[in-house]
């Protein structure tokens, strides 16, 4: 999970903040609100009003769930669309709040649905980075990258300065978490000059808190606790209490490397107390796990068991398999329906087609002075059908391109793709090293030229040992390729693959002169389960979700340039093939500590060149 904290979207004049329980929400006024609604003197246009403001400023996650779910039904009653995504943006806010992110992810996807058909492009825009955040709550780093970019193109198309300042913060966040560190503080400073400029009080006390944890990670000590410290104290004047509980964490971090262990206990009780009253669960487990990791270097032991016990508990109900293969389910959903629109389109024009050519034959062979014109009619269907069939199968040989086979069939013949489950898949990332520092050396024509040039090559290398490559992410914050194999041999593969792409990325290195732009590149690799479908609203792609991709991540963001780091789950598989160098367990963002390996060479031959 996330340590920083994210913001939400705005909606109608009332500012909601959401994955924290910061929803700019007020009970007093939500209080006073339930009283005018229990009387019911207001109209149906006043009604809405009502049950909008109700979920916008609930801080009870099941009164809040329960007028949004009001909303929606009220608004689809009248047809009001605008309200209609209010509802679901606030459902699924609500649903955030409480912990469970399947059917928040469900509510979001409902509501973009509703705004994509519309054209209601800035909704569309703040949906998105709702979205995103779940993504990014369960570390997916790619679905949450992606849909952060479609958001920041859309804000800054309508000029939105709040919600564009939003999804700046958001992917810091994002880029934070993967330890890109200059990627997270460039994005920070861009929404903080946007909320000092539009003089915005709570997206500052956010900024300023996020910018305070970079700090703290920098190991610049005492600005981290200047910035942490000020951002508590405008959150506690705003009544946002569920960020100050994550921000107390960090304070605990702080003092921890001060070598103040009981100040440190005193900010997690603290954020766990907050966490508590709230029922906010993610929160609670943060807690839980700082406390115990307190207690077991004081030495109560039992204390710490039985905090440690709690974390688990609580992390359990918010991560487990099941909500992971349910939102890969959604996601699928939603976006393979948007190709379906289009599919049905394509049909009723050839069904209308083939009754204007029925027509067309009948009316000519009844009218026997229009033979010749039949003649011509008939000869320019033959020549429409050749275009019709020429660019039904360009378009079948572009599907296979991006789809595995099997999944393309799918496609076809349902209009839609299942997300399946594989049991033994072995995922490898790669990443340039430095890419941030190199992109600001080059135009922008150079920089696609460059990056297009090795992802190329990679692209041949997958192909040499029969890989799939899911997709290249490149931008100016970073260049990554993500591929797997759920081959039978699929481990020995893509360590040879991935021999392969460090081979060629040095030998260029080595060709190139030294005024040229040369990368080092880290490579990480990991096997296990995997979920697989369909992905895109425009363009269809083949993605994975699981825990195995995150580690697979992990592997990369902990290799070295020019070496290969595999998982333990990795190593058992090629360990009678490839000489493997035991790291030692190492610390993993969220994942504790995982058990490394680089792997050096090829047994019963010269190793492979580094």
């Amino acid at each position: 999970m996330s340590c920083l904290i994210k913001m939400a979207t705005v909606t109608g004049g009332f500012l909601i903040f959401t994955y924290f329980l910061g929803f700019s929400q007020n009970q007093t006024i939500a209080d006073s609100l339930e009283l005018i609604f229990s009387q019911g003197t207001y109209d149906e246009r006043s009604r809405l009003d009502l049950l909008r403001d109700l979920a916008a400023n609930q801080t009870d996650t099941e009164k809040k769930i329960h007028f949004s779910s009001e909303l929606i039904e009220s608004a689809r009653e009248l047809g009001n669309l605008d309200y209609l995504f209010r509802g679901f943006l606030e459902n699924g806010n609500a649903f955030r709040l409480k912990g469970d992110l399947s059917k928040a992810l469900n509510a979001y996807f409902e509501g973009a649905k509703l705004v994509n058909q519309e054209g209601f492009k800035r909704d569309l825009g703040k949906v998105y980075i709702a979205i995103a955040d779940v993504y990014s709550i369960m570390g997916n780093h790619s679905n949450s990258t992606t849909y952060y970019t479609y958001a920041i193109d859309i804000l800054r198309e309508e000029k939105d300065s709040i919600n564009l300042a939003t999804a700046l913060l958001n992917a810091g966040d994002e880029y934070y978490n993967f330890q890109q560190l200059d990627s997270a503080l460039l994005l920070f400073q861009e929404s903080g000059r946007i909320f000092d400029a539009i003089d915005h009080e709570i997206g500052v006390a956010y900024n300023l808190g996020n910018l305070g944890l970079v700090h703290g990670k920098l190991g610049e000590i005492a600005i981290a606790e200047s910035n942490i410290s000020q951002s508590i104290e405008l959150l506690e004047k705003l009544g946002d209490y569920y960020p100050i509980s994550v921000y107390l964490i960090s304070m605990s971090d702080i003092y921890i490397e001060k070598g103040e262990d009981g100040t440190a206990l005193d900010y997690a009780l603290r954020s766990l107390d907050l966490a508590n009253r709230y029922q906010l669960k993610d929160q609670i487990s943060e807690a839980n796990l700082k406390i115990s990791q307190l207690y077991e270097k004081s030495g109560n032991f039992k204390g710490s068991f039985d905090f440690y016990r709690q974390h688990i508990l609580y992390r359990d109900s918010v991560n487990n398999i099941r909500s992971v293969e349910q939102m890969a389910d959604l996601r699928t959903d939603f976006e393979v329906s948007q190709k379906q629109i289009e599919v049905d389109l394509l049909n009723q024009q050839k069904s209308n087609q083939r009754i204007i050519v029925i027509a067309t034959i009948i009316a000519l062979f009844l009218i026997g002075l229009l033979a010749m014109g039949l003649y011509r009619r008939n000869k320019y269907i033959e020549k429409t059908n050749r275009i019709i069939e020429q660019e039904r199968n360009r378009s079948e040989s572009l599907l296979l391109n991006i789809l595995p086979e099997e999944t393309a069939e799918e496609l076809k013949q349902y209009g839609r793709v299942q997300a399946k489950r594989f049991e033994s898949v072995t995922v490898l990332f790669t990443d340039f090293e430095g890419f941030t520092k190199y992109s600001e050396k080059l135009s922008p024509e150079e920089l696609v030229e460059s990056v297009d040039y090795y992802f190329s090559k990679f692209d041949e290398i997958m192909e040499k040992y029969g890989l799939e490559k899911l997709k290249p992410l490149a931008t100016p914050i970073c260049a990554q390729e993500v591929c797997l194999s759920p081959k039978e041999d699929h481990a020995s593969r893509m360590i040879q693959a991935a021999f392969d792409i460090i081979d060629f990325v040095k030998g260029r290195k080595e060709d190139l002169p030294p005024s040229e732009v040369r990368f080092n590149i880290r490579v990480g690799i990991n096997t296990g389960p995997v979920v697989a479908g369909v992905v895109g609203s425009k363009k269809f792609a083949y993605d994975i979700w699981g825990d195995a991709v995150n580690i697979a991540s992990r592997m990369e963001a902990l290799s070295e340039p020019g070496r290969i780091n595999i998982s333990e789950s990795t190593y058992h598989l090629i360990k009678d093939t490839f000489i493997c160098d035991y790291r030692g367990e190492i610390e993993a963002k969220n994942r504790g500590k995982l058990k490394m390996y680089f792997v050096s060479g090829r047994k019963n031959r010269l190793p492979t060149r580094l």
